[in-house]
């Protein structure tokens, strides 16, 4: 990987007119203001300014190309003052929709497909769904693309199960699109901020797409986490593993983790994984996961990490090491707690907000652990979010 200049912005430069034209209606964005070796300076400052009190924060991984990188798209649908079907997303902290022909950090051929499903809609005599009424059918698509085998799954979210000429539009826009390889209807009739609802049926294909990871095949379903940047998760997750420095004899726990991705790659350096995962969905694609990569030593449980860990305990159960990527809001408080219990030998804590991750170090090293490495990793080019990787061990007394 190209490596990345650190330097900023020279005295006297102008900053770089932003390329996006709804950039400052968005909002997503936030640093498409700075040029890139800019922003990749501006996030090891704030890594250094939360987590440099825990020890030294290692130079960020960046991009060699921070451009469409984004393999999950989803668009709102609406209409505009005159009537005009309209998608896009919602400017921040609102329910306004900005409208959206084409983003820099979106894979390409998902926005390409959502703009022929706005196109088609009049001709179909598809509405869009209206928030003050309650009124319309389509609320959302989504769509995911495999970036390493091309597989595309295109998800309509609709506020009701009637769908007129459904045949007909479905064999159109696989006319138009013939890479789409699957297609699923989501049925979401609620008041609610959720983009996806309960119920799915698949029109087309098998109802999940497969991407290739660090050499590994997942199978990713509509409601499933896989992480959005493909080309950072390969640097990332190497990077956590390699700083697990397996023996090839350990026990791992790799708790929150979602369709197993990082516990089944680690798998064939350690002697056992057990995935930990509340979400439903996601447990079940990583078993099956599991099964198609042939891996034999990694099992799944849905439950909470928390909860689990500390009942496995109670069984006789003590990883060697926990491999740690929770939500944005960090760990919970029994999970920290559970896990001092526990008292592995290494922690890898993966974190997408370094807020709650210092809040979080603070707690395990109180509780006896020392921080080793910390390095960033940029995942979301142009905007503010910023990964990091940190290597904890127990400190011996």
């Amino acid at each position: 990987m190209e490596k990345e200049k650190q330097s900023g912005k020279q005295p006297g430069e102008a900053a770089p007119r932003p390329q996006c034209p709804v950039y400052r209606k968005c909002g997503g964005c936030q640093l498409q203001n700075m040029e890139y070796a800019r922003q990749l300076s501006y996030k090891q400052g704030q890594v250094q300014k939360l987590l440099g009190g825990f020890g030294r924060v290692q130079p960020i991984l960046g991009m060699e190309n921070p451009y469409h990188y984004r393999n999950k798209v989803q668009a709102a649908f609406g209409t505009d003052r005159r009537g005009k079907i309209i998608s896009g997303v919602y400017q921040s902290s609102t329910h306004r929709i900005v409208p959206v022909d084409s983003c820099l950090t979106e894979d390409e051929t998902a926005d390409r497909i959502i703009g022929t499903i706005r196109q088609m809609m009049p001709s179909f005599h598809l509405t869009a769904y209206d928030e003050r009424t309650g009124r319309g059918f389509l609320r959302h698509v989504l769509v995911k693309r495999g970036f390493s085998t091309g597989e595309v799954m295109v998800v309509l979210v609709a506020a009701t199960p009637v769908f007129p000429g459904k045949n007909h539009f479905i064999a159109e826009l696989r006319r138009r699109h013939p890479e789409i390889t699957t297609l699923v209807l989501n049925r979401n009739d609620a008041f609610t901020s959720m983009v996806l609802g309960e119920k799915e049926t698949v029109l087309f294909g098998p109802g999940y797409i497969r991407d290739t990871l660090c050499g590994m095949t997942f199978r990713i379903s509509p409601k499933s986490f896989y992480q959005i940047n493909p080309v950072q998760t390969e640097v990332l997750y190497r990077e956590a593993i390699r700083q697990c420095r397996f023996t090839g004899e350990e026990t791992v726990l790799d708790a929150y983790c979602g369709t197993g991705t990082i516990g089944l790659i680690a798998s064939s350096g350690v002697r056992r994984v057990t995935g930990v995962e509340i979400n439903r969905d996601a447990v079940r694609d990583a078993r099956r996961n599991a099964r198609e990569n042939g891996v034999e030593n990694a099992e799944f449980f849905c439950a909470d990490a928390g909860e689990w860990m500390l009942q496995a305990a109670g069984e006789g159960y003590t990883p060697d090491v926990v491999m740690m990527d929770p939500p944005r809001a960090g760990s919970s408080r029994e999970f920290l707690a559970a896990l001092l219990t526990v008292k592995p030998e290494r922690i890898v804590y993966i974190s997408c907000n370094i807020e709650t991750q210092a809040r979080d170090l603070r707690i395990l090293t109180q509780g006896g652990y020392q921080v080793r490495r910390i390095q960033p990793v940029d995942m979301f080019p142009h905007t503010s979010h910023v990964e990091t990787v940190v290597l904890m061990s127990r400190v011996s007394k």
